[in-house]
């Protein structure tokens, strides 16, 4: 499922792009990472990286999906280890999408997890997600003026 960009809701600084963003998304099973993000998203694979990473593409930003081992070194300044247990971070994605509840059951039917009910606001809906990986993310659908609905 590719879902364009809606660009109600959307401020003016989202609507040119000021700087390339790249995502990377640590996964200790590449071949299982990629299956997920092409049936939970509706991305494709664009290059593959050696046997250590494949670029996904479809959304606004490419996503990279990196082969890192649980257990593995984060970085070699701390004795952080990858886990890839469910984790919480104060970053994560949101995919914004025309009809969140469509969305919902594809990500869950690939192996995603809804971890709360889907709420609503005055800006749009959010439902609250975990990979297969334990990564976080939302879906957004933006109702109405989206975000312009609250900005002052």
């Amino acid at each position: 499922m590719t879902v364009p960009l809606p660009r109600s809701g959307m401020p003016p600084f989202a609507r040119i792009t000021p700087m390339q963003i790249l995502i990377n998304v640590d996964v200790d099973d590449l071949d299982k990472a990629t299956d997920f993000y092409q049936s939970a998203f509706g991305l494709k694979v664009g290059r593959r990286f050696g046997a250590d990473g494949i670029e996904m593409v479809g959304s606004s930003a490419p996503i990279y999906l990196l082969g890192k081992a649980a257990g593995s070194a984060a970085y070699d300044t701390d004795s952080v280890r990858r886990s890839y247990a469910r984790h919480w971070t104060p970053v994560h994605f949101d995919f914004v999408v025309e009809d969140i509840d469509s969305a919902v059951r594809q990500a869950v039917a690939a192996g995603a997890q809804l971890e709360g009910a889907v709420s609503t606001h005055a800006w749009g809906r959010l439902a609250p997600m975990v990979d297969p990986f334990g990564h976080g993310f939302c879906f957004v659908q933006f109702l109405g003026r989206g975000y312009d609905e609250i900005a002052t």
